[in-house]
């Protein structure tokens, strides 16, 4: 098949340092070249991928030193230069939210649109019943609940190269915090169950400006905790070994999280999850297996007791079954043949029984 697939210019793609999208779309787009098909990308110019790149901006937003910049415009930009070119490819493969559902009306029926963030929003409504002819593909079942009327075509899990998240199976005694500092992800009470369970935390995280201010007041303190070490953003290069070395990952969020890909990161290195039964944590994390789902902080504090209990190869192996590149992009080309009448599938929730 000839695939474009269009992604966000917030973050190159892959990210040199946060970023869950663009970092999807990396290994979906490399994960289809290796499974044989003519895959274009359109992305900033700083991407590294095997597809062809169709580079529509000089460099990713976030780390353009520009200090005025539009992030709308640079997108305008490039869905203008898809339009020109549609044409060429079988599916055009969006992974811009809604941004590109005016210009593409007329070949909506040739269209996938991966929706990768929260979908409670105001407005939100209002547009899908509008767009009702794009098919969306959701990244959870949770995900979809705000927009049950929404055009699902599928429910298809993020999946990540296997290659640079290597296999640790002897691990140090430290708990980790991976993403990103704010109040929805709970930092703060990740620092907590650390201090209550009197193991060390680890803290690799970005502070967006937006967050600066709660970082400041109510995480600043807390770091002066001899058990916690804020690390800062790191970059895929550090990521491994990491989470490698870490006893679990702590992910105590307060929102309903659309998929959570640091989880699956994690599990790629043998590492199991403690995660709060909120959003997507309960689809993505096997109870027992590939980590521990808990309710509240005391259920916290005695899942990182019992974590060491888990085996890491088991852990690694649900990776591999549930969440490699190869295991998503095989299940996106089976929705791609449905666009294009490739073939008749059953309905989605037959093939993937989870995702119904």
């Amino acid at each position: 098949m000839k695939i474009a697939q269009i992604a966000p210019l917030y973050e190159a793609v892959p990210p040199r340092f946060y970023g869950g999208t663009e970092r999807v779309v990396a290994h979906l787009a490399n994960a289809l070249v290796d499974q044989g098909h003519e895959v274009t990308l359109f992305a900033s110019a700083d991407t590294q991928t095997r597809a062809q790149l169709a580079p529509t901006r000089a460099q990713a937003l976030r780390l353009d030193p520009a200090p005025l910049k539009s992030d709308l415009a640079s997108h305008l930009n490039m869905l203008h230069e898809v339009r020109r070119r549609a044409d060429e490819f079988d599916v055009l493969h969006f992974h811009v939210d809604l941004l590109h559902f005016p210009f593409f009306e007329d070949m909506a029926a040739r269209t996938l649109t991966t929706l990768h963030g929260r979908l409670d929003i105001a407005d939100l409504p209002g547009a899908y019943m509008r767009w009702k002819q794009y098919p969306l593909v959701s990244i959870s079942r949770h995900q979809r609940k705000p927009l049950p009327f929404a055009n699902w075509f599928a429910t298809i899990s993020h999946g990540l190269d296997e290659t640079p998240y290597a296999f640790e199976p002897n691990p140090g005694s430290y708990l980790a915090f991976l993403g990103r500092i704010s109040p929805e992800k709970r930092p703060d009470r990740a620092i907590q169950i650390a201090t209550r369970a009197g193991m060390p935390l680890r803290i690799a995280a970005k502070v967006d400006a937006v967050d600066a201010r709660y970082f400041a007041q109510e995480i600043r303190p807390l770091l002066a905790n001899p058990l916690v070490e804020f690390i800062g953003e790191i970059g895929d290069e550090d990521k491994a070994a990491f989470l490698g070395g870490a006893r679990a990952l702590l992910f105590p969020i307060d929102w309903p999280e659309p998929f959570g890909l640091v989880m699956i990161e994690a599990m790629a290195c043998g590492t199991p999850v403690i995660g709060w039964r909120c959003g997507s944590v309960p689809e993505v994390i096997e109870h027992g297996v590939s980590g521990l789902i808990v309710e509240d902080e005391a259920q916290a504090v005695e899942a990182v007791h019992a974590v060491g209990g888990l085996d890491r190869g088991r852990v690694r192996q649900v990776f591999e079954r549930r969440f490699s590149a190869h295991t998503m992009a095989s299940a996106y080309v089976e929705q791609y043949a449905r666009l294009i009448g490739g073939s008749v599938l059953p309905p989605q929730s037959e093939l993937y029984p989870e995702a119904a």
